[in-house]
Order: C-alpha cells, then structure tokens, then sequence
C-alpha cells in the first residue's frame, strides 16, 4: 500500500505562528493546479501499490474551486491503482465551510475533513492571526456534521500566551462535547521570522511559558484519555477507529509520496523533497523537470528516523525490526542507553516494543535524541 500526500500552498492570510510554505497572493493558483496535475502524471510510475491514502494539506486546501479539485482526483483516478482506497483527507478552514462547499465536497471521494479550529476563544484566534472567530469554528463542525461527515479531525493549539488552564480545560470540553472523534493538538512553538517571533521580540506579546506548556500537555491527555480517546501518537488522540490512516501508515515506514511545491516523499531508502517555489515549480513541471532535492539515508539516518518516530506513537520501536536492519555497532550503543533509560524510569519495554511511560511523552523528542547514533 501507499499514500499520496498533495500540498496546496495557498492561504487567505497569514497564521502569526506559521512557517510552512504558502502564498496568499491566488493569481497563479490554476496553473499551479496544472503543474499538480501535471507532477502526478511525471512520477505515476513511481508507485506501484494501491493506494491506500490521498490527504490535500497546506497551506488552505479547502480554498481550491470545484474544477480544480474534480481535475487532481481525474488525474489520480485514471492513473493510479485506487481500488483499495480507504481514507481521502482535506484540510479546511472553518471559514471555507459552507453549505455549497459541503455539498460538493460530499460529492467527491473526500471522506476526512481536518478543520484547523486552534481554538473556540477570540483572544487565541486573534494572537494567531486566524481568519475565522469562535463562533465560525463552532458552526463549522456542527454544519460538517450536519452534511454526513462523521470522520473528522480538529486541531487545537495549547501553550499561547493567551489560554489559561481554564481556557484550556473548556476548549478540551466543547471539543468533546461537539463529539469530535479525533484531535491533533500541538504546543504553539515560535519559529524564527514569523509575525509571532517578531511581536515577541518586539515586546508586543508575551513569550511561551514551557511550564504552562507541560501543564496543558498533561491537561490534554489526562481529559481526552478520561473521555474514551486514545492517544496514538504524541499530539493525536482518537476514538476507536478514528486514528488517521494516512499518518499512521507514516508513521509505520510506509512509502508516500509528496505532490506540490515544497512535498516532501519517502521510499524506504530515500527522501525527496520539492522546491518550496511556487513559480519555480511551475516552471519545472512545465519543462517536464522535476524541482525536486533527493537525500539516500544511510543506516545512521534510518535508524535515528525509527526511534524518533517509534517513540512518538503507542506502536514504539519494533525491537525485532531494529536488530534484523541495523549493525552490531549501533545495536550495542542502542541497548546501553535503553538499559540507561529504563533505569531512569523514562522507557518500558513490552514484550518487542520499547514505548515511553505516560509521564514522559512530553519530552519525547529529547528521549529519542539520547538514543540516536551518531556516526
């Protein structure tokens, strides 16, 4: 099986928080929906599964016309294996959630709406910098719902200078109560050179607090844990059968392949990654060019990308996997430091799996740190 993932790189305005890659000027939107189209067909060849998974991210992806949406699924559909199709995921605004636009989108293979909410409190969405207010993030879950969209997906944002505890603690409660079945929550982090970064340099808003942080983090799992959500990966918890298929199958090794400017790809030994452009890689594509960077993982960056992955998610690091594909070198320094962790009451080992104890999900990422090999 594999999964296609296509980046839309355009939004209406700019988050204060973000750094992906985006435009907010539109005028070269259709062509660049040409050279999409146009990508999928110079790289069909490279997947030779079914497909198993298609997820539109951005940027916007819910900003794309009818035309240019029916356009990328013809393409994919006429050539690429799609019989065993399971999961077809569209990032939307709230503010892009109408009654017209749900009605088409029920009419396409779309079955998994990602609404960016951040947040049901005005002084969190306006920090943000975010297009919508409290009241459109409401109505737009409720009108999803509404149109027979059951597999659905929130984010919301924990750790801004704005949300209290208490604020925290009722954004987690209208998210149960709206019955959301799976929600991607995430720390707000300041990268260098956005709106965000700047205010804070310039004294206009507060800095993080990494303990009020750590605070919600733990609020977020204790709540959604309590409510009958699972939490599969370090920032996503779902229901029973509401874990995001395409991100586990990522998350699990499985081969993906990024369309767009700025995608990014995985074959199992190599990553790609396309020009993050938009007119240079519109440019490319009509040359019959590929924009695109190719890393070869060597064994070091292999195995650093298991554990941290691994890590992050309740299937850990498959320890039967890692002594099959790695070298006795590294082997050796990996269990010293696992004993050294175990010890240090941070890791569990169950039966072939090595997870994090629940109190040390939080720092994940410098866990995972200790045990990469360096060559």
């Amino acid at each position: 099986m594999a999964g296609i993932y296509i980046h839309i790189p355009f939004c209406k305005q700019k988050c204060s928080y973000c750094d992906f890659h985006f435009s907010t000027n539109l005028h070269n939107k259709s062509n660049l929906v040409k050279a999409i189209n146009k990508e999928l067909l110079l790289r069909k060849n490279e997947i030779s599964q079914p497909l198993e998974t298609i997820y539109f991210g951005g940027g916007t992806p819910s900003i794309l016309s009818e035309i240019e949406l029916e356009s990328i699924f013809e393409t994919i559909f006429k050539n690429y294996s799609t019989q065993n199709l399971k999961e077809v995921t569209l990032e939307a605004n709230p503010d892009d959630l109408n009654q017209e636009k749900l009605k088409f989108l029920k009419s396409t293979p779309i079955n998994r709406l990602s609404i960016g909410v951040q947040s049901f409190f005005e002084e969190d969405l306006q920090l943000m910098n975010r297009a919508h207010n409290a009241q459109e993030a409401e109505r737009s879950i409720k009108l999803v719902q509404d149109f027979g969209f059951d597999n659905i997906t929130i984010d919301l944002i924990y750790g801004s200078s704005t949300t209290t505890n208490d604020m925290w603690m009722k954004n987690l409660q209208q998210a149960i109560n709206l019955n959301v079945p799976h929600i991607s929550s995430y720390a707000l982090t300041v990268e260098e050179k956005t709106i965000l970064d700047h205010q804070i340099k310039k004294g206009i808003t507060k800095p993080v607090d990494e303990d009020r942080q750590n605070e919600q983090f733990q609020l977020l799992v204790d709540t959604l844990t309590s409510n009958n959500f699972i939490q599969y990966e370090i920032s996503n918890f779902g229901k029973e059968n509401y874990f995001s298929l395409h991100n586990s199958n990522y998350w699990k090794g499985i081969h993906y392949m990024g369309i767009g400017p700025s995608a990014h790809s995985y074959n199992g030994k190599s990553r790609a990654w396309n020009i993050a452009n938009n007119t240079k890689y519109i440019q490319a594509i009509n040359q019959n060019n590929l924009p695109q960077e190719i890393e070869v993982l060597n064994e070091a960056e292999r195995f650093n990308e298991m554990i941290m992955i691994g890590l992050r998610t309740i299937y850990g690091i498959d320890v039967d996997r890692i002594n099959s594909e790695f070298s006795q070198p590294i082997l050796d320094l990996f269990y010293q430091e696992i004993n050294q962790l175990i010890k240090e009451n941070l890791i569990i080992k169950q039966e072939n799996k090595i997870i994090l104890k629940p109190e040390s999900k939080f720092f994940a990422d410098g866990i995972a740190s200790r045990l990469f090999y360096i060559d």
